[in-house]
């Protein structure tokens, strides 16, 4: 019994290598392949309208109901206190150090990142990745940057309009609901926020979205099994997506705590 318990968690850690090279390849692979022209503009252009702005609609709902949330949940201590001024400052700075990243990044890990894994799995299945290869076009130029640059730079687009629907949605509740002054709650809101918030919101989405653009990659490229392998496929890609997203997010909070105390 402990030998099968050994040996279970024996292949599961040769997996995770396994998987950790596979990721690592991908990577040096893209950063190549990044820097060598030609670049396919129009193809940046087209995974950059899927991956931000048919994304929008999503984002907003969610920002919004999430400022409106966290305006109540506040609001309950702080009229306990006697503080409801202090409301504002405390769901901007939630959400533009925090939230907004995070529910923005597994967003777009669970919509964007699982239709790709799903496009590129559907290719490898049907042997179009093969075919591409036939014709002298390399897979990772072909597929893989496009869908990196579009990520990288659309994540953080898409966090700024995410913060700036969830401040709307707490204004809406401080002002209609709890009878602070839209003057008042506007001050409060833009003295309490400071650059280095901005920036350690910001920071951390640039590799929220090389998290997603890799890993649900990889997990397209590595599809075995036909159209229920893409599923499998497409399933993990995002589950891995969320615990990377969230175990980075854990470590650039603690280090900026360091750095911007």
């Amino acid at each position: 019994m402990l030998d099968k318990l050994q040996n279970n968690l024996f292949k599961k850690f040769e997996r995770f290598l396994f998987f950790l090279g596979g990721i690592a390849n991908l990577a040096v692979q893209n950063f190549y392949w990044l820097i060598v022209p030609p670049y396919k503009k129009k193809r940046i252009f087209e995974q950059a309208q899927k991956a931000g702005l048919e994304s929008l609609p999503i984002i907003s709902l969610i920002s919004f109901f999430l400022g409106v949330i966290l305006a109540f949940q506040i609001s309950y201590l702080m009229r306990r206190l006697g503080s409801e001024m202090y409301i504002a400052s405390i769901v901007a700075l939630s959400i533009v150090r925090e939230l907004g990243p995070v529910i923005t990044a597994l967003v777009v890990a669970g919509r964007v990142g699982a239709a790709i894994t799903a496009e590129i799995g559907s290719m490898r299945v049907t042997e179009q990745i093969d075919a591409l290869e036939t014709l002298a076009t390399n897979p990772i130029k072909y597929l893989v940057v496009p869908r990196f640059i579009a990520l990288t730079l659309m994540l953080p687009v898409l966090t700024v309009y995410a913060d700036m629907i969830g401040i709307l949605g707490g204004w809406v509740i401080c002002v209609f609901k709890l009878g602070i002054s839209s003057r008042l709650y506007l001050n409060i809101t833009f003295d309490a926020l400071l650059f280095k918030d901005l920036f350690t919101g910001l920071a951390k989405t640039i590799f929220f979205g090389m998290i997603i653009a890799f890993v649900s990659c990889y997990e397209g490229f590595n599809v075995e099994g036909g159209a229920e392998g893409v599923g499998r496929a497409t399933t993990k890609s995002v589950v891995t997506s969320f615990i990377l997203i969230i175990a980075c997010d854990t470590f650039f909070t603690a280090l900026f705590y360091f750095i911007f105390p």
